[in-house]
């Protein structure tokens, strides 16, 4: 496998993790909220995860684009 499929096949795999970070915020927002530390600062650590969901899911976007044509 050379360079060019390798990085496609990881953007693509950057995208599936993105979305799996959408999709599992709401599942773990009761189990932080439990923690007494974080039960005050529930945004901030919404805004993290989604955040880092959309770079991952940026990220692999752009690889998938830049790859994509060269193949």
């Amino acid at each position: 496998m050379d360079k060019k499929t390798f990085t496609f096949y990881y953007g693509l795999i950057l995208i599936a993790v993105g979305v799996g970070v959408f999709y599992r915020i709401p599942q773990v927002m009761p189990q932080i909220a439990a923690i007494e530390f974080f039960s005050e600062k529930l945004i901030l650590v919404k805004f993290c995860f989604y955040t880092l969901g959309a770079f991952l899911i940026l990220a692999g976007g752009i690889r998938v684009f830049k790859n994509y044509k060269k193949l």
